[in-house]
């Protein structure tokens, strides 16, 4: 839309400029710019997993980054917010290792917290979610976290009723993702954090016209925030 837009302002100017050098000049620049931007914009995107790193023509970035630079990858699907209704894709978050990653760092690690780039939505791509996974845990190694199966594997889905006026299923949701979280990390810190912050949230939930049991959530998460209240080494694994 913007390159349509600089093509438009360039022929108008040039149009309305009466012939002059300057118009010529301002518009014949709108139209560099604008066809820069077409260009730019139909560059096949790429994303390759190799040996040596990532082949990117994604995320604003066009070139190899190499395991060195990358501190963790993580595959993680973010819970729906509230008030959206379109399914979650699986993500691919990049934490860079140093500064030689120069894009704005629009997401977050479930693990950690810390900041990170968003590449892709793996909806975006052919191939399927776990061969993409199985090729990150083959060459990124302990870089790769793959937070869907390591929740799959710890962690039952809560099965909750839905009521007229329970609570809302959104909000329910992401307090639950971030205390399994903030347990999967073993960081005793991000789990008092975490603790608080579902506390504060309980009491407070909004309810929706359809929404969740409101018992059965009371109950799920007095027991998410008892566990977060025990330390790492004290967690029971499940059979």
């Amino acid at each position: 839309m913007f390159a349509i837009l600089f093509a438009v302002v360039g022929v108008l100017v040039v149009l309305c400029g009466g012939g002059s050098v300057g118009a010529w000049v301002l518009g014949g620049l709108a139209l560099v710019i604008g066809g820069a931007m077409v260009v730019s914009a139909l560059k096949p995107f790429r994303f390759h997993i190799g040996e040596d790193g990532l082949t990117l023509r994604a995320a604003g970035l066009d070139r190899l980054v190499s395991w060195a630079e990358i501190e963790a990858i993580v595959l993680d699907e973010p819970v729906p917010t509230i008030g959206r209704n379109k399914p979650t894709s699986p993500r691919l978050l990049l934490v860079p290792a140093g500064s030689t990653i120069d894009r704005p760092l629009d997401g977050k690690s479930p693990l950690d917290g810390r900041a990170g780039l968003v590449l892709l939505e793996l909806d975006d791509i052919r191939e399927p979610v776990d061969e993409v996974a199985e090729a990150l845990a083959r060459f990124a190694g302990g870089r790769f976290t793959n937070m869907r199966q390591l929740r799959r594997q710890r962690f039952d889905t809560p099965d909750f009723t839905v009521s007229l006026r329970g609570y809302e299923p959104a909000r329910v949701d992401e307090l639950i993702r971030r205390a399994q979280d903030a347990l999967v990390s073993g960081n005793a810190l991000q789990r008092q954090g975490t603790r608080a912050e579902l506390d504060a949230a309980r009491e407070a939930l909004p309810i929706a016209l359809r929404g969740y049991f409101t018992r059965q959530v009371d109950e799920f998460l007095e027991e998410l925030s008892a566990e977060l209240a025990r330390w790492p080494h004290e967690d029971t694994q499940p059979e």
